[in-house]
């Protein structure tokens, strides 16, 4: 809504134009009269909508034509003024002043104006008659009203009508001449009742319709208040009520009634309720709320956002199958400007035997979305309604930011719930099937994805000491020259090579010592495809030796070409060094172990070096 209002008044000289304005700020009529009033600012605390009111007048005796057009240009909505007894006044308000202000005034965004008919006390009858026509020739023509500076009749009503104009105007919402709402008022509105639709059953009830009468107007409905509304419904249309509830269609209704009412504050304060500007636009402000995510810091749904989600899901399962069909998607979806999952969504989170996301699924890509862009979450959220069902200030309110992992390396504990890895190999490594397992399709399912369909994310949860955790695996495409940042920030790394191709493993070793050798970062190498048979690799070291040489864990055997599901073991592992990163065995400290190892083998003087190996033993554990 706007922050003031810019009111001008326009006309033929004499009308009365600094009469009216004179009148309102001295409640009683002028002895004498200027040429021409100051502009006065009427402060927000005493104006009916609470918002600062600027009136200008204009004087042709004192003002140039350039000097009108630039206030006309200011001006949120122009009052033209004639007199009632003055048949020229009225004339010329479609022969000069409207063709003149539309001339100076944007076609798509028009000024809203009001007839103003001054001098009600020196006639008997009424101007309407003549007027009428006029309005129903110009759009822009909000409303006329008679009124008289002398006797101060309808003074205060003219200038809250021209403030309601610019507050609340008719034009983004109704169509006088079809007499009904347009067609983003109809699409704005429909998306406000699905969201108020609590139960997606099409109707709202009885609780429905007072949680919706408390958010939009802060105090509920008396029971027999509900049934006169449905009843004046019941009355006009027989489709608006059913089973005792208000539907879309009486919804509608009751808004373009509100509107042919001139009561169009009613639908604005719904629509600014539900995050509308004056443009029928969600706003920037509703949909992406601020919210400081610092360097090192990650971003996670907290448990309400969860308890919403699971919500919108429910309403939406409409066969309780804990899955989402294509035609139960695109309903969840309709509050949506666009749709926002394309068929890459089936392929980063679990699905069911007939392709379709399950709960589990629909929470991991929201868990995703979160993750590695939250703009994108704070503005899903707002097109669901999140801080309306949930009474927050904003979406921000279903954001938790985590603290600096090297906060959590310190103190070797996190609070975290999403762990990222790295998935690198050499082209044709299996990078893409170590993804897909983690989502249980073998290799048979992963030859029916489509090439065009393919996703670079896989996510799903696993149970690391009996918690929950979401495991977030990405493909990083194998540029060795370059890798970015985001290549490299993540919790684990994993490094895939193909044991039936011999030149795969150095790929994954010059990776290594280019880009991790000396991170803190846990790393986990992949023998992918263990099924086939296995190669010498064309290195220098061979991938044992190689992590043996690095204090790595061994080469992992991994493959997805099996009749059941994959294992999920390696993926608990991974979430598990994640978690804990610092409790990896450190080099210096698996050196040492061999070291004593060998030479208690060896040594005869047991008892002599004991002491002294358990000596330093202490102190790297400490370090």
């Amino acid at each position: 809504m706007r922050k003031d209002v810019r009111i001008l008044l326009v006309g033929e000289p004499k009308v009365g134009k600094t009469s009216l304005i004179m009148s309102l700020v001295s409640e009683e009529f002028p002895d004498e009269v200027p040429l021409r009033a100051e502009e006065i600012t009427i402060p927000a605390d005493v104006t009916p909508e609470r918002v600062p009111t600027h009136i200008v007048d204009y004087s042709e005796a004192e003002q140039s034509d350039e000097q009108l057009y630039q206030e006309i240009s200011k001006a949120n909505v122009i009052c033209i003024v004639y007199s009632v007894n003055n048949k020229k006044s009225i004339e010329k308000v479609t022969s000069h002043w409207i063709p003149l202000i539309n001339d100076r005034t944007d076609k798509d965004s028009r000024v809203p104006l009001i007839l103003v008919g001054n001098k009600s006390d020196l006639v008997e009858h009424s101007s309407m008659e003549t007027i009428l026509p006029i309005m129903n020739q110009y759009q822009d023509i909000e409303t006329c009203v008679e009124c008289s500076a002398k006797n101060l009749k309808n003074i205060s009503e003219l200038f809250y009508y021209a403030q309601k104009a610019v507050l609340h105007p008719t034009g983004p919402l109704y169509c006088p001449e079809e007499k009904e709402l347009k067609p983003s008022c109809i699409k704005a509105l429909t998306r406000i009742f699905k969201v108020s639709d609590l139960d997606n059953d099409g109707i709202l009830n009885d609780n429905e319709l007072n949680f919706f009468q408390r958010t939009c107007f802060n105090t509920p409905l008396a029971p027999q208040a509900l049934e006169d509304v449905k009843n004046v419904v019941r009355r006009n249309m027989t489709d608006g009520v059913k089973d005792n509830g208000l539907t879309l269609k009486g919804f509608l209704f009751l808004h373009t009634l509100f509107i042919q009412r001139g009561r169009h504050e009613t639908t604005w304060t719904v629509l600014r309720r539900f995050g509308y500007d004056d443009d029928l636009e969600l706003t920037q402000e509703y949909l992406f709320p601020m919210i400081k995510i610092p360097p090192d810091c990650t971003t996670e749904l907290n448990h309400n956002a969860y308890l919403f989600l699971q919500s919108v899901f429910d309403k939406h399962d409409k066969d309780r199958d804990c899955a989402l069909s294509p035609d139960e998607v695109k309903d969840l979806f309709k509050v949506f400007p666009y749709m926002p999952w394309g068929p890459d969504v089936n392929n980063t989170v679990c699905t069911n035997d007939q392709g379709w996301i399950t709960y589990q699924g629909y929470l991991s890509q929201w868990t995703l979305t979160t993750y590695l862009d939250v703009q994108r979450s704070l503005e899903y959220l707002g097109y669901l309604g999140y801080s309306i069902i949930y009474e927050q200030e904003s979406q921000a309110a279903a954001m938790t930011v985590t603290r600096n992992k090297r906060i959590d390396l310190q103190k070797k504990q996190t609070q975290r719930s999403v762990f990222r890895c790295n998935v690198l190999g050499a082209r044709g490594s299996g990078k893409s099937g170590f993804l897909q397992a983690f989502l249980g399709r073998n290799l048979q399912r992963q030859r029916q994805i489509r090439e065009d369909h393919k996703s670079f994310y896989a996510i799903s949860t696993t149970y690391v000491y009996g918690q929950e955790k979401y495991l977030l695996l990405h493909e990083v495409m194998p540029d060795f020259d370059f890798l970015s940042e985001a290549d490299l920030a993540c919790d684990v790394v994993c490094l895939v090579y193909d044991v039936n191709n011999p030149r795969s493993f150095e790929y994954c070793a010059k990776v290594y010592k280019q880009y991790f050798i000396d991170s803190k970062t846990p790393c986990v190498v992949i023998a992918a495809k263990s099924d086939l048979h296995e190669v010498r690799q064309h290195y220098s070291l061979s991938p044992h030796e190689f992590c043996r040489k690095h204090k790595l864990h061994p080469p992992q055997p991994f493959t997805c070409n099996s009749t059941d599901a994959p294992s999920k073991d390696i993926y608990t592992r991974l979430t598990t060094m994640a978690m804990y990163p610092s409790s990896q065995p450190s080099r210096s400290l698996t050196t040492l172990c061999r070291l004593t190892h060998s030479l208690l083998a060896r040594c005869s003087y047991t008892w002599f070096w004991l002491p002294l190996f358990l000596f330093l033993l202490h102190v790297l554990t400490l370090c």
